[in-house]
């Protein structure tokens, strides 16, 4: 038996989260391009403040373990009062902890979530560290976001510990700088990855493409190496795809929004979790989608992830909330 179900790999941080009331959203006419704005040189009122751990992968760690997962993270934070508490509430939610690298002379990662109408904009700082991986990973799955740039000799490390261990699988997550880079830069990892987890403005980026088409995305995607592909559109539900069979549809999930920090990451940790207990891809949309529909509820990123019983308990009390075949691929 291994030691772990997942290992989580990525940056982590502290997130700040303002709730503005005092600002306007102006977008484009086909309301893209969207922007937050408020009066320039002012003082600028704000609701409340919450400080949170966060990051893409250390919201899956913690989703994992509350999904019953036995979690282990690879990240890493400096010897400061943000680090602590990061590995502190990371052990309060049963994660190993033991691969989370103390940087002595660098400060943990600290970002500022703005939240108005539902919707978030973060002020992102990665700074850079040295990171612990293991020579060899005790694990059924590995889930990897979100690293700054200059990381690139850790992503060709992590490919190389992964040769080595072909049975051990892959959710890829890319983040704001991986998503930057060529990929071709990344064609290990994406030729190791059983789910690739993106929205769709992301597909668009790694592919160099615009497009209405989700099946021109889909394929591009899996042509990069990915067995399964899922592509998330906000409020306009979720698509996936194995490569060979049907392209499979959800609608998001029903209910308040209070703020979506953390709702893509709920999504692809819900998501990864059904497969690795057995669910085909259609249920595991379900699981993702509940995961992500009920973190919107709550401010940060932590405070809706659900547990199994609780997503098994909501699919049978909803029995037609389900994912369709909308096309082949």
């Amino acid at each position: 038996m291994r030691r772990y179900d997942i290992v989580s790999i990525g940056d982590t941080t502290i997130d700040a989260f303002l709730e503005l009331h005092e600002a306007s959203v102006h977008c484009a006419l086909d309301h893209s391009n969207c922007q937050l704005c408020f009066t320039f040189a002012d003082k600028i009122p704000y609701d409340r403040l919450t400080m949170l751990p966060a990051g893409n992968s250390t919201n899956n760690a913690v989703g994992s373990s509350r999904l019953g997962l036995k979690t282990a993270f690879v990240s890493a934070v400096g010897n400061d009062e943000h680090g602590r508490m990061i590995i502190t509430e990371l052990k309060k939610e049963k994660i190993d902890t033991k691969f989370i690298n103390i940087n002595q002379k660098a400060q943990t990662n600290f970002h500022v979530v703005l939240s108005f109408q539902g919707e978030r904009t973060i002020l992102i700082k990665h700074n850079k560290f040295e990171y612990n991986l293991p020579a060899k990973l005790d694990t059924d799955w590995v889930y990897f976001s979100s690293m700054a740039s200059g990381t690139e000799s850790f992503h060709k490390q992590l490919s190389q510990v992964l040769h080595k261990q072909p049975k051990v699988k892959l959710a890829f997550n890319p983040g704001t700088f991986q998503l930057r880079m060529d990929s071709t830069k990344l064609r290990d990892l994406y030729k190791r990855t059983e789910v690739v987890f993106v929205n769709r403005e992301e597909a668009e980026l790694i592919l160099k493409v615009q497009t209405k088409s989700i099946q021109t995305l889909l394929k591009g995607l899996h042509k990069l190496g990915a067995r399964y592909v899922v592509i998330t559109d906000g409020r306009d539900g979720s698509y996936a795809s194995n490569g060979s069979g049907p392209i499979w549809y959800i609608e998001e999930f029903g209910g308040p929004k209070i703020e979506s920090t953390g709702a893509g990451d709920a999504y692809a940790t819900a998501f990864t979790a059904a497969l690795y207990y057995g669910k085909p891809i259609s249920e595991a949309m379900i699981w993702g989608t509940i995961n992500a529909g009920h973190v919107v509820q709550f401010v940060g990123p932590h405070a809706g992830l659900q547990t199994k019983t609780q997503i098994e308990t909501h699919i049978r009390k909803h029995p037609n909330f389900k994912a369709h075949q909308i096309s082949n691929i």
